[in-house]
C-alpha cells in the first residue's frame, strides 16, 4: 500500500487525486458528512476513505464504487 494525501471533507481535493474518483467523492459528500479523505494505493488502484465511514474505490476493472466502510 502507498500513502497518498489527506484533505478535509468539503475543500478541493488535491491534484493526486484521480479524477476517475472525483465524482464519486463528491456525491459522498453531497450527503452532509464531514471529517478528512485519506488517498491511498493499493495494487495500483486508488482508494479514498472518509473517516466519517465511507470510502470510495477503483475496483480492478476500473469502476468506481462508493460504499460505507464494511465491518
Amino acid at each position: 500500500m502507498q500513502l497518498g494525501t489527506r484533505w478535509a471533507a468539503g475543500s478541493e481535493a488535491p491534484a493526486s487525486v484521480p479524477a476517475a474518483l472525483r465524482p464519486a467523492i463528491a456525491e459522498v459528500e453531497s450527503r452532509g458528512l464531514t471529517g478528512h479523505w485519506t488517498l491511498t494505493w493499493l495494487e495500483g488502484r486508488a482508494i479514498a476513505e472518509l473517516d466519517a465511514g465511507w470510502e470510495v474505490v477503483q475496483t480492478a476493472a476500473g469502476e468506481v464504487v462508493a460504499r460505507p466502510f464494511e465491518d
